[in-house]
Formats: C-alpha cells, sequence, structure tokens
C-alpha cells in the first residue's frame, strides 16, 4: 500500500480534493486563504496592543491554523515518508528554457543554483528581501494571497478575484518572460 502511495497520482485527485474543500467551507460560509494566517499569528503574539489591523478576534479564525498546520504536517509526511526517489520530471522544453537562462536542471524540485548554499550572495539575499516585500504588500492590498483569490474567490464568483488572479497571471508572464532574464 505505501509503495502504492509513493506513485504519482494523477491530477484530478487534487483536484477532487480541492473541490470537497470548498463545497465545504462555503457550506459553512467561510473563506479560504493562506495570508490571513499571518495576520492571525501576529494578532495571536500580541500585535492587536500596537496596531489596530490585528486587533480581531483570532479565535474565529482558528479553524484557517489547523489548516496550516495540515498543509505543513501533509508536506512533511510527503517529502519524507512518500517520495519515490525519483528525480523530478519535466518536459525537454522546460529545460531547455531553464538551460537558456543559465539554470542547469538537476532533477530536485529546487534547483541548487538558485536555492542552494551557494547562492546565498548578496544579490540573491536583496532580491529574496524585494519579493517578499513586493509579496507581502500585493498581498495585503489585493485582499489575498494567490490561493485565496484563486480557489476561494473564484470558486464564490468573486470579480475583485478574477481580477486579481488575472493580475497575479500578467504578473508572473511578465516576471518570467522579461524581468528574469535581465536579473539572472
Amino acid at each position: 500500500m505505501l509503495q502504492l502511495l509513493r506513485q504519482p497520482w494523477p491530477w484530478y485527485t487534487s483536484g477532487t480534493v480541492i473541490a470537497a474543500v470548498m463545497v465545504t467551507l462555503i457550506l459553512f460560509g467561510k473563506s479560504f486563504g493562506f495570508s490571513s494566517n499571518l495576520r492571525t499569528i501576529c494578532t495571536m503574539v500580541g500585535a492587536g496592543k500596537k496596531v489596530a489591523f490585528f486587533d480581531f478576534n483570532w479565535r474565529s479564525q482558528k479553524w484557517n491554523l489547523y489548516f496550516l498546520a495540515g498543509a505543513v504536517i501533509g508536506g512533511f509526511i510527503a517529502g519524507t515518508f512518500l517520495k519515490n526517489g525519483q528525480p523530478l520530471q519535466l518536459s525537454a522544453a522546460t529545460i531547455t528554457d531553464l538551460k537558456a537562462l543559465g539554470i542547469r536542471f538537476d532533477g530536485q524540485l529546487e534547483p541548487g543554483q538558485l536555492f542552494g548554499l551557494k547562492a546565498l550572495n548578496l544579490k540573491n539575499i536583496l532580491l529574496m528581501l524585494t519579493g517578499g516585500l513586493l509579496i507581502g504588500f500585493g498581498t495585503r492590498y489585493a485582499g489575498g494571497c494567490t490561493s485565496g483569490h484563486a480557489i476561494s474567490g473564484l470558486s464564490n464568483l468573486q470579480l475583485p478575484s478574477l481580477v486579481a488572479v488575472i493580475g497575479f497571471f500578467a504578473g508572473g508572464l511578465i516576471m518570467t518572460h522579461l524581468l528574469f532574464p535581465l536579473i539572472f
């Protein structure tokens, strides 16, 4: 049985589970999004005493913290006990595109050139800090993160989520095809 779990699952497995989770959340009047957990955690440690944004009843968001913990635990279980040891498989076109950007695909999920200890230089640290600040600002400004808008907002037929998702994809395309080649 464990060997069967180590094989890649078909795409529709996760799609079915995501749909079931969304239907359940809609039935209970909840809205899904991981970025709201940061606000909840900040409130739990007392940030509401200094900043009004964090002054709310965090216990009403406990369910989302359980979801976050489940995602972390599930990722740990999958990455530790259910991995099959096979290298990540990418299409030849993707490997060619990575090579054109100077990234050698080594079969790992995170290329060592970008995420390894050798990549920790001033330029990459500044890029990560800048990216983190922009993502944090964008998430707050857009009223949620990619998962919140793309999964929860679109399933609730919210027009702002549609606009946000279009912006996410446009930004991703601009970064991938215009900015990333300039940076690297």
